[in-house]
């Protein structure tokens, strides 16, 4: 029984691992999430080939991906589970009675109230603790599906087609969905426990077969000369996305413990370590912090495409693509050379999320808007609202310095080179401060840290917004209807 007190047998879901989580020397819910992500990977490759579109009702295919869905995140978490159905059940009822023109404004009230509130609970009251793995996670998926259901339901039948987005116009939902849909949408077994969050269109389309088909259309398949529709295999994407979940873990499984992020709280880093020791060994923690985010990540965009959706084209050697769902670019984000490239490649489903429900709707400060939504969304951990915080001054003076300052070195590429190399260093330096009270969370070690820093990337920050005149570039904002996009291009 003493065993069954320890910290590797804390989980609110099944116990049935606990003998392989022992001999592993990992925490049980861990294991429940990879075990479940690992069944959902094994699921999805019978969901393609046994009940493909051909020969399965998309009723069938809707029924089952929901059945092993719901099962899943009871295995996973146990009677917390509850709270993904009361959501997805109350948002049900509002998109069913509310009006069209209040449909997303209720549904948003409500799915993020009921998040947060499970966030305050979980922690602050019932001391639930910081688990990896619970189920506010699929709850904060679920809250970003019924919202961006709601804002596509309410731009399809509350708003005249001419006041949309190109985007909003292709994504538009002109008829609402059935409950089944409904239901397979928010729970099916290849995104309920990881996500990513994806728009309705794209996921009916590929139940009902037509994923692949509308992709290429898209794409103007004939005038590239293809004579026929193809259906590509996810196969390769799926090796190559295992491929890179097996080195996220591995480097998890050794980078992580010798870097933990208990060393920016360390009596040396705070107070015998020089500036520049600080700021490459916080560079060095915050690395080490990422893999288990590639390891997530990448395994839930592999279980999608093994089951067939997430289809995107075909690029211009004639090579299928599969990076419809993909939440991050692990290339682009070791590259970039300024926040705006490193923000857009990494978590790349919650930033269209964010610009679909916030960023393109908000007639006000649309950054910190955005910023302040997306710090709500991930919880009520003090540390998360340090970094968002702190990213938005961040942000605005990477801005105002590329637009002011760029161009100049634009003129050779010896110069264009010594500009790359100075703002990837600048920008890896600037996430990792920005991010860090993210995975540190409490106020107290986060305050050590920066104070350790001097603070120093919110004084530069600072100044550099007061100096620099933050130029806007005609590419930051989408134009808001199809009207003022057609007057940009006559």
């Amino acid at each position: 029984m003493a065993a069954l007190a320890g910290p590797s047998f804390r989980t609110t879901g099944s116990t049935c691992l606990h003998p392989l989580s022992e001999r592993l020397g990992i925490p049980l819910e861990q294991v429940n999430f990879v075990a479940c992500q690992v069944f959902a990977l094994l699921a999805a490759f019978w969901f393609r080939i046994y009940l493909h579109p051909g020969k399965a009702r998309p009723e069938v295919r809707h029924a089952l991906a929901t059945m092993l869905g719901i099962y899943l995140v009871v295995f996973c978490f146990g009677w917390y589970s509850a709270h993904l159905f009361v959501l997805v059940l109350m948002c049900y009822g509002i998109m069913v009675t509310a009006s069209v023109s209040n449909i997303h404004r209720y549904s948003f009230i409500v799915a993020m109230g009921y998040l947060t509130i499970c966030h305050i609970s979980r922690i602050y009251i019932f001391q639930y603790g910081i688990l990896t793995t619970d189920f506010s996670g699929p709850l904060m998926i679920i809250t970003q599906k019924v919202t961006t259901l709601a804002f596509q339901i309410h731009d399809g039948l509350g708003r005249r087609p001419e006041d949309l987005s190109a985007k909003q116009h292709q994504l538009a939902v002109k008829v609402k969905p059935s409950l089944l849909e409904y239901l397979s949408y928010l729970l099916n077994f290849m995104s309920v426990i990881a996500g990513p969050c994806n728009n309705f269109k794209d996921y009916v389309a590929f139940i009902e077969g037509k994923h692949i088909h509308m992709r290429l259309l898209e794409m103007h398949w004939k005038q590239r000369g293809l004579h026929s529709l193809p259906e590509p295999s996810p196969t390769g994407a799926v090796i190559h996305k295992l491929c890179i979940t097996l080195v996220s873990l591995l480097l998890f499984l050794t980078l992580t413990k010798s870097f933990p992020v208990t060393c920016l709280v360390d009596d040396w880093f705070v107070h015998r370590a020089n500036f520049l020791t600080r700021l490459c060994y916080l560079y060095l923690v915050m690395q080490a912090s990422k893999p288990k985010y590639y390891f997530a990540w990448t395994l839930a965009d592999a279980v999608n495409n093994a089951a067939g959706f997430g289809f995107s084209g075909v690029d211009k050697d004639g090579k299928s693509c599969w990076d419809l769902l993909s939440n991050l670019n692990i290339w682009k984000i070791e590259t970039a050379t300024s926040f705006k490239e490193y923000l857009e490649n990494w978590n790349i489903q919650t930033s269209a999320w964010l610009k679909c429900v916030c960023y393109e709707r908000v007639p006000w400060h649309p950054t910190v808007v955005t910023f302040m939504l997306s710090a709500l969304w991930h919880g009520v951990y003090p540390g998360y609202y340090f970094t968002f915080l702190t990213g938005v001054p961040v942000t605005l003076a990477a801005r105002a310095v590329r637009n002011n300052y760029r161009h100049y070195f634009l003129s050779s590429k010896v110069l264009k080179a010594i500009y790359d190399v100075v703002t990837w260093a600048v920008t890896q330096l600037a996430v990792s401060y920005t991010a860090a009270p993210f995975v540190m969370l409490a106020v107290e070690p986060t305050i050590s840290l920066y104070k350790s820093m001097y603070f120093f990337f919110h004084i530069i920050s600072l100044l550099v917004i007061l100096i620099l005149p933050i130029k806007q570039h005609h590419t930051q904002r989408q134009p808001r209807s199809l009207n003022s996009a057609k007057k940009k291009t006559d």
